[in-house]
């Protein structure tokens, strides 16, 4: 009887092995290779994304922009006007205002943390340790119905009022095809801080051999969010650079 019982147990631990979790580096790693490859995803210079957001069932038209050399804007056409919104020429981040619609440079404190997250073009988890990330698995959790590994991802601290604090998100990626389907993080100032904000994506199809969620929600989680439907994906577009630019800097450049 002994003997079956170790027999038993031999064979219980060999089917147990092949079930075991994966290691994040195995999940980031199937993430790449089933959305196009690495090679694929470094071949990028930049994507032009056009969109629309839903707002209090306004579908307001959007045009996002990023690129490689870390120079990134998002232009809303809202009413006949056009406004650009985190705009970032590789030194000044700066915005049109809403109400007056006058461009205004962001402080230095936004724009050193802005610049940080130039380094995730066009993914985060892309070369994480290289950049001095640090990612780790927490388990499962579902999301929405479906079972997702949760992975804790650390990149560089960020500053707030002054204080570094660490820019920790949490990105959960469906067990069956490992693709993210939410992003967890805490927002760090405006009215909402302290609470976690969600990202959702879903709908990825494939653009030039690559894939892309092409329908997103962005929000407070368990609060309110928007909708935003992607309607199009240009990889490596040609793009001015001079789009970028702050714009008293271009009138000086006319003078």
């Amino acid at each position: 009887m002994k003997t079956l019982k170790i027999s038993i147990t031999i064979l219980l631990f060999a089917f147990v092995i092949p079930l075991q979790a994966q290691t994040v580096d195995e999940i980031i790693s199937n993430y790449f290779e089933n959305t196009g490859g690495m090679d694929n995803w470094k071949n990028i210079e930049g994507m032009k994304m056009t969109a629309k957001v839903n707002q209090g069932g306004m579908e307001i038209p959007l045009e996002i922009y990023q690129m490689k050399d870390g120079k990134q804007m998002t232009v809303i056409n809202f009413q006949g006007k056009e406004l650009k919104q985190g705009v970032y020429d590789g030194e000044t981040l700066w915005s049109h205002n809403f109400m007056t619609m006058k461009a205004e440079k962001s402080d230095a404190e936004q724009t050193a943390n802005f610049k940080l997250d130039t380094n995730d073009f066009p993914d985060s988890f892309m070369d994480y340790k290289e950049k001095g990330y640090t990612a780790e698995l927490l388990g499962k959790e579902t999301i929405d119905g479906a079972e997702t590994y949760k992975i804790k991802l650390i990149k560089e601290p960020v500053t707030v009022d002054g204080n570094q604090e660490d820019d920790v998100s949490f990105y959960f990626f469906d067990t069956e095809n490992f693709v993210p389907i939410a992003i967890h993080q805490e927002i760090k100032s405006g009215p909402a801080k302290g609470q976690m904000s969600e990202t959702t994506m879903s709908d990825y199809q494939e653009v030039d051999g690559l894939y892309f969620p092409f329908s997103m929600t962005q929000g407070v989680k368990d609060g309110q969010s928007q909708p935003i439907t992607i309607d199009t994906i240009e990889l490596n577009p040609t793009i001015d650079s001079t789009l970028f630019a702050f714009p008293a800097e271009m009138a000086e450049e006319k003078k």
